[in-house]
Formats: C-alpha cells, sequence, structure tokens
C-alpha cells in the first residue's frame, strides 16, 4: 500500500525561495517511485496549503496536519522536511510534528533548536575539545565596544546573525568603523549576533547521514569562494567552486571525517547533516552545523552523495524509509 508523504517547503525566512527550490527536486526525485504518494505543502506564516499538480491550493488542518481533497480527508505517513530555517530548521516543525505523532525525515526538535543556535551549539561542542573560532556575542540592545569586539577576535572578522541560515545576515569587517553597518545587516535576520575571528585557510563541507542503518560520511567538498568569503551570491548564484572530493591530504580528510562523524554522534543526531570546517595550523575548525542542507541537484549534500554513488532518489527514500523505522 502506498504511503502518503507531505514534502514541507517554504518558511517564515529569507531562505524561502531555496526552500521551495529544495522542495520540488525533492517532489520530483519522490514522484518518480511506485511507493508514495507525494504531496507539496508550502508553509507561509500566512498560510499552510498542499499545493496541487495544477497549482490549485487546499488548506492544511493544524489540528492534525490533515487536508481534505475533493471531500477526502487525507493524512500522512511522514513528513519529507526541505524548510531551510524558520520554522524547520529551528526545532518549531519537529516539535510541532512530534507532538502529533508523525514521523520526519530531519534531526529531532532539540538538536534542530541547538544547531541552528550557532552561538549554543558551539558552547555544547566546546567541551569535547572540538575546535572553533574565537567568538564575541552581542544582543540587541546592548551597548556596542568595538575596542572590546577586537581585542577578543580581531580583524579582520566576521559578523553573523546567530540564527540565520544560508549566509544571511553575515559581513565580514576589516575596520572598527565597518562595525555599525554590518550589525544592521546581521540585526535584519536576528536580534542576537555572533562575532568571530577570521581563520584563514582551506574551507571544506562534510555530510554526515544516516543512511540504511549506519551512520556514513559523504565525499568532502572543498569551497572556493569567488568572493570574499561563502556567502549568499558563492552558495547559490554560482560565485564559488565547490570541488569534491576535497583537493585535502588523506590525513586531513581522515581528520575532518572523524571530527564530522563524531559532532554528529555527540549532538545524537538524525537525518541529515552539513557541517562546515575551516583548516587552521592543520587542525579543522567547526563553523557551523546546517540540519536542513539544500537539496536541489547543485547543492552540496546531493553533489557528496553522488559522488558516494548515491542518486537522488536513493537519497531522499533513504531519509523516508529510516524515519519511518
Amino acid at each position: 500500500m502506498k504511503k502518503n508523504i507531505a514534502i514541507i517547503m517554504g518558511g517564515y525566512s529569507s531562505e524561502y525561495e531555496i526552500s521551495l527550490k529544495s522542495g520540488n527536486v525533492v517532489y520530483n526525485a519522490l514522484n518518480t517511485l511506485d511507493n508514495y504518494h507525494v504531496f507539496r505543502i508550502h508553509i507561509f506564516e500566512n498560510k499552510w496549503v498542499f499545493v496541487s499538480d495544477t497549482e490549485k491550493e487546499f488548506p492544511i488542518d493544524k489540528n492534525d496536519f490533515s487536508v481534505i481533497v475533493d471531500d477526502e480527508k487525507i493524512t500522512f505517513d511522514c513528513v519529507f522536511n526541505a524548510i531551510h530555517g524558520s520554522p524547520g530548521e529551528d526545532g518549531i516543525m519537529q516539535a510541532y510534528l512530534e507532538l502529533l505523532n508523525i514521523p520526519h525525515t530531519s534531526s529531532g526538535m532539540y538538536q534542530a533548536a541547538l544547531t541552528f543556535n550557532k552561538r549554543d551549539c558551539l558552547s555544547v561542542l566546546r567541551p569535547y575539545g572540538i575546535k572553533t573560532a574565537e567568538s564575541y556575542y552581542i544582543n540587541l540592545g546592548d551597548v556596542i565596544d568595538e575596542d572590546a569586539i577586537i581585542k577578543k577576535v580581531g580583524l579582520p572578522c566576521f559578523v553573523k546573525a546567530n540564527r540565520a541560515g544560508s549566509s544571511f545576515g553575515i559581513s565580514k569587517v576589516y575596520k572598527k568603523e565597518e562595525f555599525k553597518k554590518a550589525l544592521e545587516v546581521a540585526y535584519k535576520e536576528d536580534d542576537e549576533i555572533i562575532i568571530e575571528s577570521y581563520l584563514d585557510g582551506v574551507e571544506v563541507s562534510v555530510g554526515v547521514i544516516s543512511y540504511q542503518g549506519e551512520i556514513i560520511v559523504l565525499p568532502i567538498t572543498e569551497i572556493v569562494s569567488e568572493n570574499d568569503f561563502f556567502d549568499y551570491q558563492a552558495k547559490y548564484l554560482g560565485q564559488s567552486q565547490e570541488i569534491t572530493p576535497a583537493r585535502i591530504s588523506e590525513s586531513d580528510a581522515e581528520k575532518v571525517r572523524a571530527l564530522a562523524k563524531r559532532v554528529y554522534e555527540i549532538l545524537k543526531m538524525t537525518g541529515f547533516s552539513r557541517s562546515e570546517y575551516i583548516f587552521k595550523d592543520g587542525e579543522p575548525h567547526l563553523l557551523e552545523v546546517n540540519t536542513v542542507p539544500g537539496l536541489t541537484k547543485a547543492s552540496i549534500l546531493p553533489q557528496q552523495a553522488a559522488a558516494a554513488g548515491i542518486s537522488l532518489e536513493q537519497l531522499f527514500q533513504n531519509a523516508i524509509e529510516e524515519a519511518l523505522k
């Protein structure tokens, strides 16, 4: 009997356009398989709707996450989460679905909330010996002491929105006078900010997934941005090289593979993860962990899966089957 699979996409953040692209790639891939009925569910602040192939919209009943189509009530056996940012990557949808006892493909509520909060995630991992950049925290309304910031993290440095993805709300600051504008950019995305020291080294992205009952590390991708750093344009508009496998030594590759798997296990994650590292003095330093990475064919995790011999259909079907266990 075919299972009903809801693919949730969209979201409440600046990342909604990328999420819609990811969700449609998942939809098209799963639609080729015989064992699922797949449904595109758009989640926006002003509406939750099932979108048919003819682009007709049917409202979702939030009481039980169901939809009525042609007088028939449809419920879902599993939810495939393709929402980047809030509410799909910060634990809100996970908590909602877990309350309704509906399996979903992403990490648990706590893991999603923790990893989406860069400051909290790094604070949890540092006691385990995970190396990170030097950091300085600011909340909206705090007095800004540029000299104290520079003393702690140095220049250049990165000013980032604490709870935002896809390089939104991030600036590279070279001079004290640039902090004001950088903070304004970050505050557009979040009222919490993390300022980090600049790490000059090779940047890599490492996918770790639960696949056929095992935690596996996918081939490593080297990030070479044409811009000053791996910003939104570099990530999504082709202004970067993403080289898989990364051009690093086998010893460095083994270091970062082991570290990425350890982070996944320490945090007790499930589903997809993609973590970013920069090598400094021969050691990988963790930048962040993503639990709902981009899923278009051009996105890093699908590229890594392809390099491991895993097709999009296999990648997405496995995520559903793992969730249904």
